[in-house]
């Protein structure tokens, strides 16, 4: 029994040492990583719709009825069967990071609740998208089952950003001091209004990729929707989310609010910019596999810079956030 927990000791002060020190500095940097590997799993997971190979791995948790690995198949090509094995370990990738944001909210000296709870997500979510990417295997990659399987990494994508957004702040969410109000409280209905439409203009997007000729595999079934008609929807909302963005820097200019949340709204007009350029680049040249993976890249930076908008206009700004940080590392030191 005693060696059993000197190994657990020793697993514990291993894990400490990867994750890092206890400081807010370190679970802002395991949070970040966490926005960058939900993205990149996000992307690789178009790659393996795109190329055909969603059906790479035709069981699941198995990638055959006979090996958790790739082996050869008469009926399917090994590079589809790559494709779509290679994304799956990445979801394991995403759950080391996870599990990291939560061992680091964990060793907090000032444990906030608030951390601790949007840290949980992350694991929590991992476990609900291997479950569900089992269930998109099981129905033949049906439309509905893939756009939940894409909006639950955008919902996992904006835990991440929260959790860095929020530990970057100087104090804790009911802790009985007044918010810090950055802005007007108008254009931070707009800033809610932004974030609707651009969530919209993500659905709406799913809804085109399902309806169109990128459905992951020939045995894959389609939303029965014309493809003319969403894609000019899905333009609709996508002129509705530039002309709500442009007029939120518009607003934050005249109203003199802070540099970096004006920075943070024209950053995210000119990536949506480049996004509509993509769009109907793919559009008219016959949606190509290669620009519609771009696009969906495009689609997760857009979102990301959304996130940046919200939290730059209505929490404390990056001077606020660093000071934080130095003072909760001074307080470790001592």
């Amino acid at each position: 029994m005693n060696h059993l927990l000197d190994q657990a000791r020793r697993y514990a002060a291993g894990s400490a040492r990867i994750v890092g020190p206890p400081t807010f500095l370190t679970l802002r940097r395991w949070a970040l990583a966490a926005v960058v590997v939900n993205v990149g799993i996000t992307v690789t997971g178009a790659a393996v719709r795109v190329s055909g190979s969603g059906l790479g791995c035709p069981t699941w948790p198995r990638c055959t009825p006979e090996s958790f690995i790739p082996v050869a198949h008469d009926e399917i090509s090994p590079l589809n069967m790559a494709i779509e094995f290679g994304n799956r370990l990445l979801t394991f990738l995403v759950l080391a990071v996870g599990v990291a944001c939560l061992i680091a909210a964990l060793r907090l000296p000032a444990r906030r609740p608030d951390l601790v709870r949007l840290a949980w997500l992350q694991p929590i979510g991992v476990a609900f998208q291997g479950l569900w990417g089992g269930l998109v295997v099981r129905s033949a990659l049906n439309p509905v089952t893939v756009s939940v399987h894409f909006l639950a990494s955008i919902g996992m994508i904006a835990a991440a950003y929260a959790l860095y957004a929020r530990a970057g702040l100087n104090e804790s969410p009911g802790d009985g001091s007044p918010p810090r109000q950055r802005i007007h409280r108008h254009v931070r209905t707009l800033v809610f209004g932004l974030v609707a439409a651009v969530f919209t203009l993500l659905v709406v997007g799913v809804v085109v990729t399902g309806t169109g000729p990128h459905s992951g595999d020939e045995m894959a079934s389609r939303f029965g929707f014309d493809i003319e008609t969403v894609a000019r929807i899905h333009a609709d909302v996508a002129y509705v989310v530039i002309g709500l963005t442009f007029a939120l820097a518009f607003a934050l200019h005249i109203t003199d609010a802070p540099g970096y949340a004006r920075r943070t709204a024209w950053t995210l007009l000119g990536v949506e910019a480049a996004q509509g350029v993509i769009g109907y680049v793919q559009y008219f040249l016959g949606v190509p596999a290669a620009l519609v993976n771009l696009h969906v890249l495009g689609a997760t930076l857009v979102w990301v810079c959304t996130l940046r908008v919200v939290f730059a206009t209505g929490s404390p700004g990056p001077r606020d956030a660093s000071e934080a940080v130095t003072g909760e590392l001074d307080a470790v030191r001592a």
